[in-house]
């Protein structure tokens, strides 16, 4: 008897094994065209590993880089890595829908389908609404965020030059990505205390990962005057982050010599600022990584631990799984049963899903920085593990090590970009088998917790 072919047959995808295959083939794409000669100033193009772990970078939106970006790519080089950058911020299903709408087809419902898991919606209701906004605030964002950079570089610059370095780093940083032009691995160190360029990339990266359903929100505000319990959520907790996060920072760096003690008083904030909405997953840096007290870089990796907003271009295990957390064991402490949220509960099984994520993010880090500790042998520690939190949760900064990597370093590292990119939750959900219904439930036990 033949088997009837429809959404569930066997050899039908699921959207989150669609959504796997298809950043693993922008990858695949990527990595060929960085091996090109034609990507590389001198004319050989990349090791092979060395384009597969750039191109997953990209992709994936980190910014951990094994060869300069500002000196070792040409013109089509950069363009390939802004490519796969735009890509894969806003999601390759994005880019798909954009043009579907531009040869005026009809969105099937599979589509929307991966339109909701691709933005992590609850429901596919107004997910090509959502997509349609996101193309425009994007673009709008971008522009804009690009000419006020190309007005302060050129300064520096060439005008052509500036107009061409304001909008790469205007869409990487609004990407989350953290890639830069500036040579020599520097990042915008230069800029340090400089407000302009401080405050637009930090408006940039704070906008790219809040999430779009926020910044929709946001827009419709004016008209229905009320935001949901997500939003509510991320807001509060973003401004928390980020506040908190400037203020340790301002205070644990403020007599370090090597990073803020030479700076104004102006300077000193901007650099605490930065450096705090940077672990937002973006990546750039103005102060020097590995000159901050290992205080700082624990605090760091903490944040970065926490990362970006759901539905955004970052990464991380989400502000809102945190909330949720945090928002469980303070009820647990003041012995109620339900976490509640700006006068709204929220259900047991959103709970169980932060629960998920979080353990898995935390076995992701534990594992991979204990592979490379045997792999980059005689490397301080907090080095390897600021490397590992910083490749999960796709946020790109580096103490250094990424360039050094060994072989087997470099495969790793590039494996997590891509599990803390996609998801752990998204992968396990990919290669698990569909779950059968359960027609009996086992009797209750108890154990003894704490």
């Amino acid at each position: 008897m033949e088997k009837k072919r429809n959404g569930t047959g066997f050899f039908q995808l699921n959207p989150p094994k669609i959504l796997v295959l298809g950043f693993a083939a922008i990858i695949l794409i990527g990595s060929i065209l960085l091996h090109l000669p034609a990507a590389t100033e001198d004319g050989q193009g990349l090791p092979w590993l060395d384009a597969i772990f750039t191109a997953t970078s990209a992709t994936c939106v980190t910014g951990l880089v094994v060869v300069d970006t500002g000196s070792t790519f040409t013109l089509f080089g950069e363009i390939v890595i802004l490519s796969m950058i735009q890509i894969g911020g806003l999601g390759f299903m994005t880019f798909a829908t954009l043009f579907a709408l531009l040869m005026r087809k009809k969105i099937s419902l599979r589509e929307r389908l991966l339109l909701q898991e691709s933005f992590n919606q609850l429901s596919i209701e107004g997910v090509v609404r959502l997509t349609k906004m996101v193309l425009i605030f994007s673009a709008l964002i971008e522009l804009v965020g690009g000419l006020l950079l190309s007005l302060r570089f050129s300064f520096d610059m060439p005008v052509g030059r500036a107009f061409y370095f304001g909008f790469f780093h205007a869409i990487s940083n609004f990407n989350n990505a953290g890639f830069d032009l500036m040579g020599e691995f520097r990042s915008l160190t230069g800029y340090v205390g400089d407000p302009l360029v401080n405050l637009v990339v930090c408006s940039l990266i704070i906008l790219g990962g809040i999430g779009f359903m926020v910044m929709s929100e946001l827009y419709e505000y004016r008209h229905v005057r009320r935001l949901s319990l997500h939003t509510k959520v991320v807001l509060t907790t973003s401004a928390l982050l980020v506040f908190l996060g400037t203020l340790f920072i301002l205070i644990l760096e403020f007599n370090n010599p090597k990073t803020l003690q030479p700076l104004s008083a102006m300077g000193k904030v901007l650099g605490s600022l930065y450096q705090s909405v940077t672990t937002r997953t973006a990546g750039s840096n103005t102060l020097n990584i590995p000159d901050l007290q290992q205080s700082t870089l624990f605090l760091m990796i903490f944040l970065m631990f926490i990362g970006a907003s759901p539905g955004s271009t970052g990464g991380g295990i989400k502000t809102t799984t945190f909330a949720t957390l945090l928002g469980a064991v303070w009820t647990q402490i003041k012995g109620k049963e339900d976490v509640i949220f700006f006068r709204q509960r929220i259900l047991p099984h959103m709970i169980y899903k932060s629960l998920t994520v979080t353990m898995s993010g935390l076995f992701i880090v534990i594992l991979v920085t204990m592979i490379l500790s045997i792999t980059e042998s005689g490397t301080d520690f907090l080095m390897l593990l600021f490397e590992a939190t910083s490749a999960f949760a796709t946020v790109g900064l580096s103490m250094g090590l990424t360039p050094h990597l060994s072989p087997v370093g470099e495969t790793v590292i590039a494996i997590t970009m891509f599990a803390g990119r996609v998801g752990p939750l998204t992968i396990a959900y990919a290669l698990a088998q569909r779950n059968k219904k359960e027609y009996y439930r086992y009797p209750k036990g108890k154990i003894m917790i704490g």
